[in-house]
């Protein structure tokens, strides 16, 4: 009988401090964290707990003080930056939180940038594009331009970019902030599908009722990790960082 699969993403022993002297903030205090393929991990914890600093660790856009993150086996602090950016094209998806658009891009050619990026032929790479849009639920939208679409529908454009290709690693960082209720729910199902399909995905999430997507929850508060294995009761007093 086989074991469990090896990680997709692997976070080990890692710190984060920003600054230096009596200036310096401890993002992340020793925080370990191992997500395998067909797994969705939902983090939670007040505002600066160390949310964002883990998923910017995980998708390869900043670096630890000390520890070591491992996509895919790959040691993303000890990758030149050609090797980085190939492994966050290919193997990351990342919804960013502010969703980084390109205003001079329609819809459908921000979602196939990466793929272009990595030498997909434009006509493919559009192809794939379109069908993410599709699965996001904006197909008649792909010529839009981002300052043509309301806020939820870029937060979809967004989306569909995240999940296009064969990303491994998934990370989203409030992924439905500007999404009304039921579209959001839609955003979580698709996140789910796609983890279900053998991806690993990371969602980070104020909201009680998101992480129930999940099948683990984490809570980060003042940087440190608690783990759980199921959302546990009395949430709302761990992100308000009460009872300490």
């Amino acid at each position: 009988m086989s074991g469990p699969a090896d990680p997709v993403l692997d976070l080990r022993d890692v710190h984060r401090t920003h600054g230096a002297g009596a200036a310096a903030v401890r993002a992340l205090r020793g925080v370990s964290l191992a997500v395998r393929p067909g797994e969705l991990v939902a983090v939670m914890g007040p505002s600066g707990s160390g949310k964002s600093s883990l998923l910017a660790l995980a998708g390869g856009l900043d670096s630890p003080t000390a520890g070591e993150v491992r996509v895919e086996g790959h040691q993303l602090h000890l990758l030149d930056r050609r090797r980085l950016a190939q492994v966050r094209r290919r193997r990351i998806g990342y919804i960013f939180q502010h969703l980084n658009l390109l205003g001079s891009l329609t819809a459908v050619e921000n979602v196939a940038l990466p793929l272009e990026l990595d030498g997909s032929r434009v006509r493919q790479a559009r192809r794939l594009a379109a069908e993410a849009l599709t699965e996001v639920g904006l197909a008649e939208l792909g010529d839009r331009f981002p300052d043509q679409l309301s806020g939820g529908q870029q937060q979809r454009v967004a989306i569909a970019r995240a999940l296009v290709g064969e990303r491994r690693l998934v990370l989203a960082d409030e992924p439905t902030g500007a999404l009304d209720s039921q579209t959001g729910e839609a955003v979580l199902r698709l996140l789910r599908r796609r983890v279900d399909a053998g991806a690993a995905g990371v969602l980070v999430t104020h909201e009680a009722r998101h992480a129930g997507w999940a099948d683990r929850v984490v809570f980060l508060r003042d940087g440190v990790m608690v783990d759980s294995t199921a959302p546990l009761p009395g949430v709302e007093q761990l992100l308000t960082g009460s009872g300490r």
